[in-house]
């Protein structure tokens, strides 16, 4: 398992998707960051749920239906390593570099541009593990019923852009139809944004925003078990 690991994580460093995951928020987040004040709840939230969205919606499900075509799965079911294990050290890696990339983002809104950062320590953790676990429940789905890699990044991007739009991403909540706003918040990107602005505003993320994520992370993450191909 362990040498299992270090050779995904060799490849994953070399994965030009890794990368652009820890580096667009992160542009995102100095370009806009002279606009930051002291007290700021949306642009630093914003930049983490970008990041989560990207390696939930684009680099995970591209991997895992790319080993998949090229019949890497299959081939380990007839040797002693089995795909799950594969399928194990894939998700933990890519949790790994959520929490990097996030970590990042938090250092240098803290740091070099002096953003608030939320003093709920314990509520923003379970808004980030529900969150994630809704994006990555999705984004196996996407995997899993995807034919190939390529499938899964094109339908990782049209799933990625509307719910980013929903969430408030792409165009400030307050400025979008009050019917939208509605929609947004109940996707799994519109309740992981609600739920860090909630916490960074210095309250505990509400119940129905919590119960949306963990509702799509149950329900989703069910159907991507069932529907997953080892071929």
């Amino acid at each position: 398992m362990m040498k299992l690991a270090l050779v995904e994580t060799k490849l994953l460093t070399r994965e030009p998707g890794a990368l652009f995951s820890l580096l667009i928020p992160l542009f995102i987040l100095v370009v806009f960051g002279s606009s930051i004040q002291p007290g700021d709840t949306v642009l630093l939230p914003m930049a983490l749920a970008i990041a989560v969205g990207l390696v939930g919606l684009y680099l995970l499900p591209t991997t895992l239906a790319t080993y998949r075509e090229r019949g890497i799965l299959r081939r380990l079911s007839i040797t002693p390593v089995h795909p799950g294990r594969l399928l194990v050290v894939q998700l933990l890696l890519q949790l790994v570099l959520v929490v990097a990339a996030c970590g990042l983002l938090m250092a240098v809104a803290g740091t070099v541009l002096g953003a608030h950062l939320p003093g709920l320590v314990l509520s923003g953790v379970l808004a980030f593990v529900l969150g994630t676990a809704s994006m990555f429940a999705i984004g196996s789905l996407v995997a899993a019923l995807a034919p190939n890699g390529r499938a899964a990044n094109g339908i990782g991007v049209l799933l990625y852009f509307p719910m980013a739009y929903l969430a408030g991403l792409m165009q400030p909540v307050d400025q979008l139809p009050d019917m939208v706003a509605l929609v947004g918040k109940f996707t799994p990107l519109g309740a992981f944004v609600e739920s860090l602005r909630d916490v960074w505003a210095g309250s505990a993320p509400s119940l129905v925003t919590l119960g949306v994520m963990a509702a799509y992370t149950l329900v989703i993450g069910l159907a991507a078990t069932k529907f997953f191909r080892w071929e």
